[in-house]
């Protein structure tokens, strides 16, 4: 096809038109999209604004922090009670724990599924004792035996004594000898059965399936459930500290639950004999109601509780937000927006912890959904039209 002359310079510059509109389109689009209204949903996007600083507003949309679950406090100041954080245990106590024995000689067999932490009820049979497979054979199959032969014996007498056919001495002979194989012959024992004298847990077995024992050996520990002691290992360093101690509160290092040993009536007692301390820390123990609550040989994080202390500013532990080292909670300005705050932190009782600086104590700080204002703060957007002066 054959061109005229000058058409080759008018289709380059329309070309260069054509782009230059081109973009011009494209430009347009983009800042119509970028102009739209952010919706209130959205916890937040990825923009390029300058990172979030300490005491600069985040913005979360009321919807949003609703379904995060994000809720606000007041401070709290009042009496703070400071504890040493320590190891703990549910130990087994004399006065809590009891023996399961033989009942007679023999090879012991336990029940199926019997096994440390097993719950027993009173009575339960925990473990059968068999002398059938020993050498000499059954020494209670024998004293049922002599004590069936004496029975029928007095009862064949009795009838001849009262016709006079006998005289006393031979009834009283035969009503000796019953008494005799009465007091030879035990009912549990024969039966072999090793049973739970109390409700509660088997926390120890003392012997090995298919030992033999005497009769009276104990061959199983169970423990009362009802009423537990810990035992806190408190170190050398704070025994001074020791008068100040009073109660404690007690946290599963597996599902995290605080346990309040004040609301369980808890007692502080004296050492109970027969459990032997580590060296280099002070044993403390204390007695509790479980209700169900705790279990025997359960390690513990405790917190044992000093004395209060008056006028001190505290907030849960679930509102701290730790970031490189430091701490910080989040204020509520409104509904929408929240503040960064840096905070010094002391002590913590496992629920609450006080805060040595950082507040005044009037402010709201948000307790519950902290990840969910974390995240706001780490998107770095503030909607449009969007200002505080406060």
């Amino acid at each position: 096809m054959r061109l005229f002359p000058g058409t080759c310079l008018y289709l380059t510059l329309l070309n260069r038109m054509k782009a230059k509109y081109f973009w011009l389109a494209v430009g347009a689009l983009c800042l119509t999209a970028c102009g739209h209204k952010h919706s209130d949903d959205e916890v937040g996007h990825h923009h390029d604004h300058p990172e979030t600083e300490t005491g600069s507003e985040i913005t979360l949309a009321p919807q949003s922090a609703e379904r995060f679950g994000v809720r606000a406090e007041a401070v709290s100041i009042g009496a703070f009670r400071p504890a040493i954080t320590v190891a703990g245990e549910i130990v087994d106590t004399p006065n809590s724990s009891s023996a399961i024995a033989a009942p007679t000689s023999g090879v012991v067999k336990y029940a199926p599924h019997m096994m440390d932490g097993t719950e027993v009820r009173r009575g339960e049979v925990v473990a059968h004792i068999s002398a059938s497979s020993l050498t000499g054979g059954d020494a209670n199959a024998v004293a049922l035996a002599a004590l069936e032969a004496a029975k029928a014996e007095l009862d064949r007498i009795t009838p001849l004594y009262e016709e006079r056919i006998v005289t006393a001495k031979t009834y009283a002979e035969a009503e000796q000898a019953y008494k005799q194989a009465k007091a030879a012959y035990s009912a549990s024992a024969a039966s072999g059965q090793a049973v739970s004298p109390i409700d509660g847990v088997v926390t120890r077995m003392l012997v090995q399936e298919g030992e033999y024992v005497e009769a009276g050996t104990p061959i199983a520990v169970a423990c009362s459930e009802e009423m537990l002691t810990l035992r806190a290992d408190l170190p050398e360093r704070f025994r001074s500290r020791l008068p100040q101690i009073s109660s404690a509160n007690v946290a599963d290092p597996i599902t995290g639950q605080v346990y309040s040993l004040d609301e369980m009536g808890a007692k502080r007692i004296t050492s109970p004999k027969g459990i032997a301390s580590q060296r280099g820390y002070v044993p403390l123990y204390f007695t509790f109601d479980n209700n169900g609550q705790l279990t025997h040989g359960s390690y513990l994080k405790v917190y044992l509780l000093g004395e209060p202390v008056e006028g001190a500013m505290s907030v849960p532990l679930s509102a701290l937000s730790e970031q490189q080292g430091a701490y910080f909670v989040y204020r509520q300005i409104d509904d929408d927006c929240y503040e960064k705050i840096p905070v010094k932190i002391g002590a913590n009782d496992g629920t609450n912890v006080e805060i040595l600086s950082g507040l005044n104590g009037d402010e709201q700080i948000v307790v519950d959904g902290v990840v969910a204002v974390r995240l706001a703060e780490s998107s770095r957007v503030a909607p449009e039209g969007h200002s505080h002066n406060h």
